[in-house]
């Protein structure tokens, strides 16, 4: 054992100095991995979140040495990308040069220039296989000139080592071990048989197992059997047993969090929920390097693994060849000082640097795109006040409804987060549990119910516990092992029929379906308790005071730029989706909100706006909204495009002229948008007759896999006025949310949109981005052979990680052909120079993620300029 580490771990120190060291690296260590929630609660998480602070090639190489994972679109995609004519070759150009200036080459400019040039276009010249006798006679003669190049850093676990070495499947026993036990731990209620001590946390349940496992052999579990009864104690004496050194024990760690990011991530978010399981992640981490070196023990110490030189060098020399038209024997006439330029510019720009460059010209040819899109709009001005004013989410999915609604009539649509800026969480009619309503970055501060008169409640309370009951007691039957036996007896008639009756026409069975539970459950109308009421210190406050319904009433036409020329109706609209058998069904939700609709917030800030005390302060404080004005709140179905009524109150004689002429226009502009959208989906031919009745049978059809394409192909945030964008026609890959720099004169609105709404959508772009470039790690696979497993997540096949991100159907038009565009997202603010610079300032995590190339930025100022800042 090695002493050194003994000392400086201190492991016979106190405990206090042990516990310190050992958790602060696990902190650490946990960087690397982000805290991943439920699926039937989908939020989006950017996989790389907690590295920001570095540069986007730095943690591309880290995760290529450390997990062999991509980051970078692959060269298929950059090709396919490069042929369709998204990537234009003056960009390439300019980014190589760009990359050049900062190289420091003994080799002519035009030189280095063509070799990467071809090299990025991989235009191969006159290039034939090299005889193997010329080439290692080469390779030999530059061997001799001793040249090195920096060493790749080893941070694989020794697990990965030994069997790259000798082919020993360690490794896959040991994910196969992580991979059952944190599924019996982690366990929402789904298995039958639950995992005895789970109170006593993950460790102290594994160890009082695992030395009952047939599936490890005697002399390992005998082993196991002798393991300490704390888990950083544990965790503590395998590193030691591995004889992993002090200053590299972090890294070995992350190497080990990410083998399975996604159970590790789950364990994270765990961590996070309660105090009681704050260490979650150093137990696993004890449970994972515990089973390692118990398996390893016998095969340490490992040999050290060397780079092979020659190997390099003959790769180099191949390179030059393909891509600089360099013969074999012209090596033999270069001076040493040549021959390591040569060497060094091939080692320099490997596929990282080359794809690197290659997305940054697609990012660029996407922007002066748009750039041109907006700045050749037609600049017409609304020739009469609006008739109707529409609040949306800024989801991408918004953009082409809200295009087409401005299209059919004097109607205003204004962009603004779809949570609305309410921090709630909600509890529906007749629900015994509540959920946030708001984005995962922010915690709830009140719970709003939705209530009915006594006796109204308490029939519809019986009606749904009845619903209720009758699933549960099915699901019990089918886990005992009695009643399963018989369970397909008794249940064969009705779910065959229902199975071929959903086969063969689902629109017509989910509606009717739909329609037989809502005629059963009958739910009354509704209030909700939005005045202040008295709860315990422990519980959220239930309903705000007066001044808290000012304050989040006035945040929120703030933010949505609305506080003046108020129209006679304005609409506040939610989100929402609709799909069968699918458990990505909460990730077509909302993207932000942990798969919550937004449909409720709506309704709150509705009725908050039509409180007459709530006008009154409002007015007092300059945001006079007519008394002839009405607030409504609606909820934008994105499966089938339709605008669905959920809060109507009476309406004035204007509102209700705006209200009825809306109704006659909602049909042709659903048409419309669902027509649009459609063509985009595969497989779906371009003149269907009844557009809406598919989208309405893609969500009720229980083997669909794409029922809509969800936030794929976002690219840009903009931030600015309608106008700007107005009659742009931005393909449903636009965020928009209204600014307009002239009522923010301190920056504050544009500070929270930053820090709330393109936080967010950074997490949905680069959720989609990571999908998309490294499907199988950080997305979940095709979606057809997933298996959902304890009631939290998808793996594919019954022991593979749990998958995170989105499934194949989901990024993908095709096995062969990519559907999202990998780009980063792209704000754009249109604001005077000034504005921007000094949201850089006072905001450094988005002035981190501009520089570190996580985020791209672009500004309009007052007269057009645009600006890009990246």
């Amino acid at each position: 054992m090695n002493t050194t580490v003994v000392k400086e771990l201190n492991i016979e120190g106190n405990g206090s100095t042990l516990d310190f060291h050992i958790h602060d690296l696990v902190e650490s260590a946990s960087k690397v991995i982000v805290p991943l929630g439920p699926i039937t609660n989908f939020a989006a998480r950017n996989p790389w979140a907690s590295l920001e602070d570095q540069p986007f090639e730095q943690v591309a190489r880290r995760l290529k040495e450390t997990s062999n994972v991509d980051i970078y679109p692959s060269d298929a995609v950059l090709k396919s990308a490069w042929k369709k004519g998204n990537i234009k070759q003056e960009f390439v150009e300019l980014k190589l040069q760009q990359w050049l200036d900062l190289q420091s080459l003994n080799l002519p400019r035009d030189v280095a220039f063509q070799f990467c040039q071809v090299a990025l276009l991989q235009n191969e010249t006159s290039f034939e296989s090299l005889s193997s006798t010329d080439l290692e006679s080469v390779v030999k003669e530059i061997s001799q000139y001793q040249l090195s190049f920096p060493k790749k850093t080893n941070v694989q676990t020794y697990s990965e080592r030994l069997e790259r070495m000798n082919g020993k499947q360690l490794n896959q026993l040991l994910n196969g071990q992580m991979i059952k036990w944190s599924k019996l731990y982690l366990d929402e209620s789904q298995a039958a048989w639950s995992m005895p001590n789970r109170e006593k946390g993950f460790y102290e349940a594994w160890r009082q197992l695992v030395s009952n496992d047939p599936a490890i052999n005697r002399t390992v579990r005998k082993e196991l059997k002798e393991l300490p009864m704390q888990a950083d104690q544990a965790l503590m004496a395998a590193l030691l047993g591995l004889q992993i050194p002090y200053l590299e024990v972090q890294q070995y760690l992350e190497a080990h969090l990410l083998a399975l990011p996604g159970w590790a991530g789950m364990m994270l978010w765990r961590s996070q929920q309660s105090n009681k399981e704050e260490n979650l992640v150093t137990e696993y981490l004890a449970v994972r390097l515990s089973l390692e070196y118990a398996f390893i023990k016998g095969y340490l110490p490992l040999p050290q693994l060397e780079e092979d030189e020659e190997e390099l060098f003959r790769l180099l020399v191949v390179a030059w060849a393909k891509w600089g038209n360099m013969p074999t024997n012209s090596w033999l006439s270069l001076t040493f000082e040549e021959v390591e330029a040569r060497l060094t510019l091939a080692h320099r720009f490997d596929q990282i640097v080359r794809n690197r460059i290659l997305l940054e010209a697609w990012e660029q040819t996407y922007e002066v795109q748009l750039k041109k899109t907006i700045g050749s709009r037609a600049s017409l001005e609304q020739d009469k006040a609006p008739m109707a004013q529409f609040a949306f989410c800024i989801d991408v999915r918004s953009e082409p409804f809200r295009r087409k609604l401005e299209e059919a009539g004097p109607f205003e649509t204004f962009g603004t987060a779809g949570f609305f800026g309410l921090p709630i969480e909600t509890c529906e009619l007749g629900q015994k549990h509540s959920h946030p309503s708001l984005p995962i970055l922010f915690k709830p501060q009140f719970k709003v119910n939705e209530t009915a008169s006594a006796m109204e409640l308490k029939n519809y309370q019986e009606r749904q516990q009845s619903v209720n009951l009758l699933n549960y007691s099915f699901k019990t039957m089918k886990q005992s092992l009695p009643s399963s036996l018989l369970l397909p007896e008794i249940t064969g008639p009705w779910y065959s029929l229902q199975t071929i009756a959903r086969s063969f026409f689902p629109r017509s069975t989910g509606m009717l379906i739909r329609k037989l539970r809502k005629n059963w459950l009958r739910k009354p109308s509704t209030e909700l308790t939005l005045q202040q009421e008295q709860t315990n210190k422990d519980e959220l406050p239930i309903g705000f005071s007066k001044e808290e319904r000012v304050f989040y009433a006035r945040q929120a036409l703030r933010m949505m730029g609305l506080t003046e020329h108020f129209a006679p109706l304005v609409v506040i609209c939610g989100h929402g989706s609709h799909s069968t058998n699918n458990p990505y069904a909460s990730a077509l939700d909302c993207g932000a909100c942990g798969g919550a609709s937004s449909g409720f917030n709506a309704r709150v800030l509705a009725t908050l706006c039509n409180m007459p005390e709530v006008r009154k302060a409002l007015g007092e404080e300059g945001i006079s909204i007519p008394h002839d004005t009405v607030f409504a709140a609606a909820e934008h179905l994105t499966t089938s495009d339709e605008l669905q009524w959920i809060y109507v109150p009476n309406l004035s004689s204007e509102a209700k002229e705006a209200f009825d002429f809306i109704q006659n226009k909602l049909s042709k502009v659903s048409e419309q948008a669902v027509a649009e959208r459609l063509l985009k989906l595969p497989g779906i031919e371009g003149n269907r007759k009844n557009p809406k009745a598919h989208a309405q049978r893609l969500g009720e059809d229980w083997s669909e896999v794409r029922p809509e394409w969800g936030l794929a192909r976002n690219a840009t945030f903009i931030i600015g006025n309608r106008e700007l964008t107005k009659d742009c026609h931005l393909d449903g890959r636009a965020f928009l949310h209204n600014y307009d720099w002239r009522k923010d004169n301190n920056g504050s609105i544009l500070e929270n949109i930053i820090a709330g709404p393109v936080t967010v959508a950074q997490w949905i772009n680069l959720q989609y981005y990571a999908s998309t470039v490294a499907p199988h790690y950080y997305g979940s696979g095709n979606k057809t052979t997933q298996t959902v497993t304890a009631g939290i997540g998808v793996m594919q096949g019954n022991a593979s990680d749990l998958l995170s991100g989105l499934p194949w159907q989901s990024v993908m038009q095709s096995d062969q052909e990519i559907y999202h565009e990998p780009l980063r997202l792209l704000v754009v603010i249109e604001a005077p120079t000034e504005y921007v610079q000094r949201i850089l300032d006072k905001n450094q995590a988005f002035h981190q993620k501009v520089k570190n190339g996580w985020i791209r930025l672009a500004s309009i100022d007052s007269e057009g300029y645009w600006e890009s800042w990246t």
